[in-house]
Parts: structure tokens; sequence; C-alpha cells
């Protein structure tokens, strides 16, 4: 009986101290979430953060996050107040601006940049190019678009419309719209003119590049009769699929643009202002430059495949 009752003291003992050893466990957990809890309100009297973390960044409208970039810009080199500060060119419209099939620094926006740069332009660039646009399209974006602030937008749309065989009027009321948001923003408008094969028949091809003549005219627009001027029809200045231009076309769409561009940028400085103010109409087919555009134009229609 006595070794019974002893093997009965013995085990309780066990259990005894496995009870109090679990106890003392979770009261030290206790102790130490408790401090948690505490240490974040102990040295600075609960003060240690009194403005809220910063909020997420809004998502964009448009396609993808790189929408509407500074072509100046380069990963992991933050913008300077300079850049900042400078008036902006906002290049509105489609593929044909994006740069489709080319680097960043081969499209049209990123070429006009570097030319601006070499000739002495404070500006800055801003490729706002959305692949597959239509004029309808760039109503939607045009707020988006004002808040870069630019002092000038170069206008490239229709192109599309006019593949797609859109009625000219729905083609020239967009454009009119978009226009006219950009010029109650006080910016100046640079309309760029397509064209169309001839496939498309007569009376189509010839209201479709009559409509850009018309809507310069009414709005006092400075110009740009044929966009793809010297470049359309080279099959090496374009891609593969033959409608968008290589980095060497585009350099080239540049070099044939930047007379008319530069006119309403030496006018701001002229006049001791930031940005230019609207200008009288001037159409990018008088005189010397004039002339090589129109023979070009006229050698070299566009193709008959949508410009994307």
């Amino acid at each position: 009986m006595r070794a019974t009752s002893h093997s009965i003291v013995h085990v309780k003992a066990i259990l005894y101290w496995r009870i109090m050893r679990r106890t003392w466990i979770l009261t030290k957990l206790l102790f130490c979430l408790c401090l948690s809890l505490i240490a974040p309100y102990g040295s600075d009297g609960g003060n240690a953060s009194s403005s809220p973390p910063p909020p997420l960044s809004p998502p964009r409208n448009g396609v993808g996050p790189r929408l509407g970039t500074e072509v100046t810009a380069q990963p992991g080199r933050p913008k300077t107040q300079v850049s900042a500060e400078r008036p902006r060119i906002v290049a509105f419209g489609n593929s044909l601006t994006a740069g489709l099939g080319v680097a960043p620094d081969q499209s049209y926006p990123a070429h006009l940049q570097r030319k601006l740069d070499a000739a002495g332009y404070a500006y800055r660039v801003v490729n706002a190019g959305v692949s597959g646009d239509t004029t309808a399209g760039g109503v939607r974006r045009v707020s988006w678009a004002l808040n870069s602030k630019p002092a000038i937008v170069i206008l490239e749309l229709g192109g599309n419309d006019g593949l797609r065989g859109l009625s000219l009027q729905e083609t020239k009321a967009n454009l009119e719209r978009i226009i006219q948001q950009f010029q109650q923003a006080s910016v100046t408008v640079v309309l760029a003119g397509m064209k169309l094969p001839p496939n498309y028949g007569q009376e189509y091809t010839a209201g479709f590049e009559a409509l850009y003549q018309a809507l310069a005219k009414q709005y006092r627009l400075t110009l740009i009769p044929f966009f793809l001027d010297g470049v359309a029809g080279s099959s090496s200045l374009n891609q593969a699929d033959g409608i968008h231009p290589t980095g060497e076309g585009y350099r080239l769409i540049v070099e044939k643009i930047f007379p008319a561009l530069e006119q309403l940028l030496a006018r701001s400085v002229r006049d001791g202002s930031s940005a230019p103010h609207p200008s009288l109409p001037h159409i990018m087919g008088e005189g010397r430059v004039g002339a090589e555009t129109g023979a070009r134009s006229r050698e070299d229609p566009m193709r008959t495949r949508a410009v994307r």
C-alpha cells in the first residue's frame, strides 16, 4: 500500500509542475505582448507619428502606367525642379506618336526632345500617344492631357478613323472638340494632317485631307499637311508592317515638322513669355519646306492597314 501511495504522490507532483510551467510560459508571453503594444507610446508620449502615411498615387487613365511620361525621364533618376518648371509640349496621338515597335528613345517625341535640347529650347516633351486611338478616344483623353499643363499640343489623330472608313463629319466633329478644349485652356495646338490611299475613293480621300485644312483655317492652327511626309511608302524607313516608321523614320519626321514648331517656340522667346500664345495660322507647306512636302506626299500615299 505504501508503494502505491508513494507512486500516486509522485505522479501528482509531476502533473503539478507541468501545470505551473505552462502557466509561467503563458504569463511570460502575455507580458511580452503587453510590452509590444505599449512600446510605441513610451518615449514620445504617443506622438511618434502625427501625420498619416502618404496616400497611394491614383492610377492614370489610359493604357499602362507609363502613358504620358516625359520622354526625358530615366529609371532611378528623380526629376529635378528645373525639369518641372519647363513648359511642356504634349505629343497627343495614336501609335505613330506612342512609337509602336521601336524603343522608347526612338519614338518621335524622344527625337523631338533631343532636337529641342540641341537647339537650346528649354521645353519638356510628354509622350501621350495611345496605340489604336481614334478621334473619339482622343476626346475622352483631353482632360487627362491637360493635367500636364502643356504649352503646346501636337495633335496627331484621325488616321485610324480614315482607315476604318468612319464618317468624315464625325471625325471632324471630334477633332473640333479636342481643339476647342485645348484652346479654352490657352494651349497652342499644332495640327498634324494625314492622308489616305487612293483605294478609299476620290471623294472620301479628298474630303479626309480637306478636313485638316479646314480645321487649321477655322481655328487658326499651325498645320503639318502630312505627318508621314517623306516616310510613308518607304521600305527602309518603315517597319515590317509597312505602317509604323523605324527610329530613323521618326527622326526624319521630326526634322520635317521642326521648322513649323520652331516658329512657335521662337515667338514665345521674342515675346518674353514662358509659353507660346495661340498663333496665326501657318501651313507647313509654303516656301522651300512646303515644296518638298507637297511633292513627296503625292509620291508616297499611306497604305491601307490601320495605324494601331
